[in-house]
């Protein structure tokens, strides 16, 4: 590794493939990964593997050397980037139905796939004014940057993207379609979807944004903004470069450092996306949680429950929550 180099390779991964023995393969992966202090989230499922994880370079080229000792993952393609600190805080693998839910049976990438376009080839499919450009990823990610003239799907789980699609595209009108999601796996499941539906050329970006922003010169670059990440760093930008987002500690969602000015903004409490989104009790929790963290800081300790274990509990309330909120909203309009 290269003096003043990060100090953390990331790398992301998946493949559509058959697999069995869940398991044991579940069992193999995890103990690897902690005997090397790799970290991050693996994903399997029947249809495949879907991961991201970090540690030291010597460790990281040993993981895929191990990964790939296994046939099924032997021509497995990868996206590295590096990190200042460990962007994870523990290591999990975990059995799932599907590496990326969309939630329909009948899709199988490993079968079914469309075009596969590389990122220089991508500007020029883009800017054919024939072609529908779809970001297949969630709203809150398309808001924080995306590619020119890109259709925002308005979704907040991929699952809702097939009815997106079947409410306002139509395979005998849209005959050219390209997606793009973060790293090429939300995208390759939507385009088996759409073949399915009947769409006769459906292009998608190879190795998602993740590859294009890695490859392509800022100043060719047809990307506006900062794509986020499922790690602390939140979002990067040209070259992977770590972006100007951050994260707000409530609900997860990426704020700008000009949104940490507003009304809405509290550290560790809500901020524009969630503030009306939460009860009294919520913010109450998530007050003393702040404070916690404070008095670790000043002790010179990591508060590890913010980090790692309260996330999840987090999200569910959070989640919880919005979805009161929401079935309240609709009681009044439908009033």
């Amino acid at each position: 590794m290269k003096t003043n180099m990060p100090k953390y390779l990331v790398t992301a991964l998946y493949k559509f493939v058959s697999l069995e023995n869940l398991e044991i393969l579940q069992k193999s992966l995890k103990q690897f990964c902690l005997n090397h202090k790799i970290y991050g989230t693996i994903l399997i499922a029947e249809e495949g593997i879907n991961g991201t994880v970090a540690g030291s370079e010597q460790d990281i080229v040993k993981f895929h050397k191990f990964l790939k000792s296994d046939t099924r993952f032997v021509d497995i393609e990868h996206k590295e980037s590096w990190a200042d600190i460990q962007p994870f805080q523990r290591m999990k693998v975990r059995l799932k139905k599907e590496i990326v839910a969309l939630g329909d049976d009948n899709v199988n990438p490993a079968k079914t796939v469309g075009t596969y376009i590389k990122p220089e080839n991508w500007n020029e499919i883009i800017s054919d004014l024939e072609v529908i450009n779809i970001d297949t990823r969630n709203d809150y990610e398309y808001n924080i940057g995306s590619f020119e003239g890109a259709l925002n799907p308005n979704t907040t789980s991929f699952r809702e993207f097939k009815d997106f699609v079947r409410k306002n595209l139509d395979p005998k009108k849209d005959k050219k379609v390209a997606m793009f999601c973060t790293g090429g796996i939300r995208c390759e499941k939507a385009s088996s979807f759409m073949l399915n539906e009947g769409f006769e050329t459906v292009y998608h970006l190879k190795g998602g944004i993740l590859k294009y922003l890695e490859n392509i010169p800022e100043k060719e670059s047809m990307w506006n903004g900062d794509c986020f990440v499922f790690d602390d760093r939140v979002a990067v930008t040209h070259g992977l470069e770590q972006g100007k987002h951050t994260e707000c500690h409530a609900c997860r969602l990426p704020i700008k450092p000009e949104d940490m000015k507003k009304d809405s903004f509290e550290l560790g409490v809500s901020c524009h996306h969630c503030i009306d989104k939460t009860d009294a009790s919520f913010k109450s929790r998530m007050r003393e949680r702040q404070k916690q963290i404070e008095l670790a800081k000043t002790r010179g300790e990591k508060h590890f429950s913010f980090e790692a274990m309260e996330q999840g509990k987090r999200r569910k309330e959070l989640k919880r929550q919005m979805d009161k909120k929401a079935s309240n909203n609709s009681s009044v309009t439908n009033i």
